[in-house]
C-alpha cells in the first residue's frame, strides 16, 4: 500500500505484479494491533490464534480501490484518474497466488473480529499517508526510492 499511495501522489507509474490477480487477505493495522493485545491479555498459553481480516482481494482490486479513494479525496490536478498510472510489471519468480488463513478460532475463542471493513481501513490508511506525506518523503529520500527490493 505505501508504494501504491506514494507513487500515485508522485505521478509515477504504479506497479502491479503480473496480471494483478494474486489474492491477499487485508486487515487494517489498528485491528491487527487490537487482536494481538487481546491474544496477549486473554489468549491461552501455548495456543495459536490466526489473525485475519476476512477481506480476500486481488491485488489489482486493492490498487484500484486506493486510486478511487485518492481520486475522491485528493484528485489529480489534470482531472485524470490515478488508475491511469497503473502498469503491470513482471511477477517475481515463485510468487504465491494466494495467501489465506483460517481466522475462525480467534472469533470463536476470544470473540474478536475486525472493526474496520476493507473500504474503511484502506480509506484511513490513505488518509494517514496524506496527513504524513512530509514524514514519508523524509524517510524515503536518499534511502529508498519505492523500488522493488530483493531482486538483485
Amino acid at each position: 500500500m505505501p508504494v501504491v499511495i506514494l507513487k500515485a501522489l508522485q505521478d509515477q507509474e504504479i506497479p502491479v505484479y503480473g496480471d494483478g490477480k494474486n489474492v491477499r487477505d487485508w486487515l487494517y493495522v489498528i485491528d491487527h494491533v487490537k487482536a494481538l493485545l487481546l491474544v496477549l491479555e486473554q489468549g491461552s498459553t501455548g495456543e495459536t490464534y490466526n489473525i485475519g481480516g476476512h477481506n480476500e482481494k486481488q491485488n489489482i482490486e486493492v490498487v484500484q480501490t486506493i486510486c478511487e479513494i485518492l481520486d475522491d479525496i485528493q484528485p489529480r490536478s489534470d482531472s485524470c484518474s490515478y488508475k491511469d498510472q497503473i502498469t503491470f510489471v513482471k511477477d517475481r519468480p515463485g510468487h504465491d497466488w494466494r495467501y489465506a488463513i483460517d481466522a475462525s478460532k480467534i472469533k470463536e475463542k476470544l470473540g474478536w473480529t475486525p472493526e474496520e471493513t476493507f473500504q474503511s481501513g484502506v480509506k484511513k490508511t490513505v488518509q494517514w499517508y496524506l496527513e504524513n506525506i512530509a514524514w514519508c518523503e523524509a524517510v524515503t529520500k536518499d534511502n529508498y526510492n519505492l523500488e522493488r527490493l530483493g531482486t538483485k
